[in-house]
C-alpha cells in the first residue's frame, strides 16, 4: 500500500515538473486561438445578421396578419348589419347568404389570429437568439482582447 502511493506520488511529481517546465507562451498555439476566436466572432455576427433578418420578416407577418384580423372583424360587423336588415325585411334567403358570410369570415378570423400567435412566439423566440448571440459574440470579442494583451 505504501509502495503504490510513493509511486503514485513520483508519477505526479514528475508530470507536474515537466508541466512547470513548458514555454509560458506557446506563440502558435495563441495564434490559432486568436483564429478560432475570430472565426467564432464572425459566425455570431452572420447569426446576429440572420436573426434580425429573421425577426423584421415575423414582424412584417404579425402585422399583416393584424390588418387581416381587422378587415374580417368590419366585414363579419358589416355582415352582420345586412342580415339583420334583410331578417327585419323579411328576406330570409339574403340573411342564410349572409349568415354564410359570416361563417366564412369567422373561419378566416380564427385562422388570422392563429397565424398571428404563430408569428409573435416567431418573434420571442428571434429576440432570444438575438440576445443569445450577441451575448457570444461579445465574450468572443473580449477574449480577443485578452488574447492580445497576453501576448
Amino acid at each position: 500500500m505504501r509502495r503504490n502511493l510513493l509511486i503514485l506520488t513520483f508519477v505526479s511529481l514528475a508530470s507536474m515538473m515537466t508541466f512547470a517546465q513548458a514555454p509560458a507562451g506557446d506563440a502558435q498555439g495563441d495564434r490559432q486561438d486568436l483564429r478560432q476566436d475570430r472565426r467564432d466572432v464572425r459566425k455570431d455576427q452572420r447569426d446576429i445578421n440572420h436573426d434580425k433578418r429573421d425577426l423584421r420578416h415575423d414582424r412584417i407577418d404579425r402585422n399583416r396578419d393584424q390588418r387581416d384580423i381587422n378587415h374580417d372583424r368590419r366585414d363579419i360587423n358589416k355582415d352582420r348589419a345586412e342580415r339583420n336588415q334583410d331578417l327585419k325585411n323579411g328576406n330570409t334567403a339574403a340573411a342564410r347568404a349572409e349568415q354564410r358570410d359570416i361563417n366564412h369570415d369567422k373561419r378566416d378570423l380564427r385562422h388570422d389570429r392563429v397565424d398571428r400567435n404563430r408569428d409573435q412566439r416567431d418573434i420571442n423566440h428571434d429576440k432570444r437568439d438575438l440576445r443569445h448571440d450577441r451575448v457570444d459574440r461579445n465574450r468572443d470579442r473580449k477574449d480577443i482582447r485578452r488574447d492580445r494583451k497576453g501576448r
